[in-house]
C-alpha cells in the first residue's frame, strides 16, 4: 500500500509530503482529546505510516515527526488508561518488537523530531528514536512513568544513557521530574531549542538533509546508529564497508562529477 494510501486510512496520524521542501515527509500525530497519548491506535498506524515510508514509493529523504498543530503536545505519554487494564502477560505481549520505537529508530531515512510540545514518557521515549530533537522553548520533556508505580518501557533506560549519560538519566527516571527545554538542551536531550523560527528551523535543517543522495543518508545514517551498538574497532571496519558499498552506486559517481562540473547533482537513489 502507497504512503497516500496507508495515510488516508489513519485516523490519528496526518501525513503531508513535499510541503514545506521537495522529499521531506511529516508525520503529525493528531489525538487532541488525548494530548497525542500513545494508545494501540496510533501506535499501529505510525508503525503503517513508517512501513509505507520504509517501502520507498515516494521518493522521501527525510521525515518530521510531530504533534499535529492545536494538540499542544509532541506526545504526552502513553494511554494511562491502556496500562491500567493489562496483566504481566499482556505487556510482554504489547512489548513484542518491533514496537513503533524501534520502527522509528530503524527507519531507513534521517527523522526529525520536531518537539512541539510536551514530549512526556512513551513521548520522550519516541522522541529518543528521532535522530535529531529540534524543541520549542516551551515544550516539557520527562520520564513521569516513576509516579506511577512503573518505569520506562519503551527504550528509555537504553537511549537516554545514551543522550545525556548514566548520571542525568538515573535523575530524569527515578525521580519523575520534567525538565523544560533549555535544560533539556543543556543536558543533550534535544540538540537545539528555538522560540521564534522554530519551524523555519525544524524544515530549514530538513531540507539540508534532503538535498543530498538518499543511498548516502542512508548509509550515514546507519553507520552513526552503529556507534552506540559496537565497540570502536567494530564501527570502524562497519563504517569503512559502507564507505566502499557507495561506491557501487550512480549516486557517488553523479556527487564527485557534479563537484567537478561546477552543478548541482542530480540524484537518483541508485
Amino acid at each position: 500500500m502507497s504512503l497516500e494510501e496507508t495515510a488516508t486510512e489513519c485516523g490519528t496520524v496526518e501525513v503531508t509530503v513535499g510541503e514545506r521542501f521537495e522529499h521531506v515527509a511529516t508525520v503529525a500525530i493528531d489525538r487532541p482529546e488525548a494530548r497525542n497519548a500513545l494508545n494501540a491506535q496510533v501506535r499501529a498506524e505510525l508503525k503503517d505510516v513508517f512501513g509505507a515510508i520504509e517501502d520507498g514509493e515516494e521518493d522521501i529523504r527525510v521525515v518530521v515527526l510531530t504533534g499535529a498543530e492545536g494538540t499542544g503536545a509532541f506526545v504526552a505519554g502513553a494511554d494511562v488508561t491502556e496500562l491500567r487494564e493489562r496483566d504481566a502477560l499482556q505487556q510482554r505481549e504489547a512489548s513484542k518488537r518491533p514496537r513503533v520505537y524501534e520502527v522509528v529508530d530503524d527507519c531507513p531515512v534521517p527523522v526529525i523530531a520536531r518537539v512541539n510540545g510536551h514530549a512526556l514518557g512513551g513521548g520522550c521515549e519516541l522522541m529518543q528514536a528521532c535522530d535529531v530533537r529540534v524543541a520549542h522553548e516551551d515544550a516539557k520533556l520527562g520520564q513521569p512513568e516513576i509516579t506511577l508505580g512503573i518505569m520506562p518501557g519503551g527504550g528509555g533506560t537504553q537511549r537516554l544513557p545514551r543522550l545525556v549519560g548514566e548520571g542525568h538519566a538515573m535523575r530524569l527516571i527515578l525521580s519523575g521530574e520534567l525538565v523544560d527545554a533549555a535544560e533539556a538542551a543543556e543536558i543533550g536531550l534535544v540538540e537545539e531549542v528555538h522560540g521564534e523560527g522554530f519551524d523555519e528551523r525544524v524544515y530549514d535543517l530538513a531540507a539540508s538533509m534532503a538535498e543530498h543522495s538518499p543511498v548516502a543518508l542512508e548509509f550515514a545514517k546507519k553507520s552513526v546508529k552503529a556507534a552506540a551498538r559496537m565497540d570502536l574497532e567494530s564501527g570502524i571496519e562497519y563504517e569503512a564497508e559502507l564507505f566502499a558499498q557507495l561506491f557501487a552506486t550512480d549516486d557517488k559517481n553523479e556527487g564527485i562529477d557534479a563537484f567537478l562540473e561546477d552543478r548541482d547533482p542530480e540524484w537518483r537513489g541508485e
